[in-house]
């Protein structure tokens, strides 16, 4: 079946706005993706038919809320192929899942002298929450280079691992690059070591079907935004054995068994790990977001963005003099990552939103790896499902606009 581009459009009511009198061309997904009709129906209908707290009431709003919630717990383990529900913790978004599994099980594992490996394209989401957890504990951090085309240096890695690698720590997809990591390559070597390795899809699951047991991830941490799903929902696969064993993340509401002056107990999984009240409705809503991947097909979107990614790039490299992209890898995400020679990033993602196209400019939380290349930040222009060629083509034609204006 041919892909509909314009039926999957007329489901994102957030593409009709128009800036500066000119159509919106969104292409900063992989900061945030838009959001189908259906998700946002979901949300409403939460707020206005079933707003009440979950796990803790017996009348009917509350039990209704309850069963939303887990039953999107269920989408999620179906959706990833997790064991057990038990192994899906809702968080606010990839970076608590991070800081989650840094605290708890970092904390608990790691010990003076020890190393964790990540590499050179981390969001500072899976750099920094192992620092603040080396305030504590005195550890190594070493760090995969990447290769001229923005692949991972797997031999770098593979020397890096010795007896003192306690864990591995990586993205699967860089959110600069593109690049997609050999994970499933990662997590074997690493597990031939006994060494536990948690990864960072945030960019991943938008553009691939992920199977955490094929791939044997002891952690896999995401979030709904940049997957057409509500912000501020994230979640934490983890392996129940290692959830079971970890400590809690933070102490409240919800994560307890029994609680007195002298002595705490805490919940079974999932609950230990999610204190407070949830955002219930946004989670309720998020296997709305699943259902439109999975009905548009996923890899029918990855096929489509990728068919605009090599349309775009050719066209870029072919009729802008002196445009340097970054990410060549082959089979990377649908994002290109670039600067214009003589002009700052900045400068040029503010003229293209003058032109009605919306990219993103700046290190992008990966300032480190701004170093590795040399460079301050970058524009980027990123794929999803709803783009079409006409948009590519507006957005290139935009960027000649503007470059002959700052070089």
């Amino acid at each position: 079946m041919d892909y509909d581009v314009t039926r999957i459009r007329s489901e994102f009511p957030g593409l009709e706005r128009t800036l500066y009198n000119r159509p919106l061309i969104y292409l900063d997904n992989t900061a945030t993706s838009q959001t189908p009709a259906a998700v946002v129906d979901a949300i409403v209908s939460g707020y206005t038919t079933a707003k009440a707290n979950v796990h803790r009431g017996v009348h009917t709003l509350s039990q209704e809320a309850t069963e939303m919630m887990e039953k999107s717990r269920r989408r999620v383990r179906d959706y990833i192929n997790a064991a057990s529900e038990r192994e899906i913790i809702f968080t606010r978004g990839t970076t608590e899942s991070l800081n989650l599994v840094a605290s708890s099980f970092g904390g608990s594992r790691l010990q003076a002298g020890d190393e964790l490996i990540l590499t050179v394209m981390e969001h500072h989401a899976n750099i920094v929450p192992w620092q603040l957890l080396q305030s504590r504990i005195p550890f190594s951090i070493k760090v995969v280079p990447i290769r001229p085309d923005g692949s991972l240096d797997m031999d770098a890695f593979r020397g890096l691992l010795s007896e003192r690698t306690k864990i591995v720590s990586v993205c699967h997809a860089s959110n600069v690059l593109g690049t997609v990591n050999p994970v499933a390559d990662i997590i074997a070597e690493a597990h031939s070591r006994g060494i536990p390795v948690v990864i960072d899809g945030a960019q991943a699951l938008p553009h691939m079907k992920v199977d955490v047991r094929a791939l044997d991830a002891d952690f896999y941490a995401f979030s709904a935004h940049k997957m057409y799903g509500p912000t501020g929902i994230g979640i934490l696969y983890g392996k129940e054995a290692l959830l079971n064993a970890m400590p809690p993340y933070q102490g409240g509401g919800e994560m307890i068994e029994s609680v007195s002056f002298e002595r705490t107990t805490f919940a079974e999984l999932p609950f230990k790990f999610e204190a407070g009240t949830p955002d219930f409705v946004g989670a309720s809503a998020l296997p709305e977001a699943l259902d439109f991947m999975e009905r548009t097909g996923i890899d029918a979107i990855v096929a489509h963005e990728h068919t605009l990614l090599e349309h775009t790039t050719r066209r870029l490299l072919e009729e802008i003099p002196g445009i340097e992209i970054y990410g060549t890898a082959p089979g990377k995400c649908a994002i290109i990552s670039f600067n214009l020679k003589g002009a700052h990033h900045y400068d040029t993602g503010m003229l293209l939103d003058k032109l009605g196209v919306a990219v993103r400019t700046g290190h992008h939380c990966a300032q480190p790896l701004m170093h590795a290349l040399g460079i301050e930040g970058t524009v980027r222009a990123s794929f999803a499902a709803y783009n079409t060629l006409a948009e590519a083509d507006a957005f290139v034609d935009a960027l000649k606009r503007v470059a002959s204006m700052l070089q």
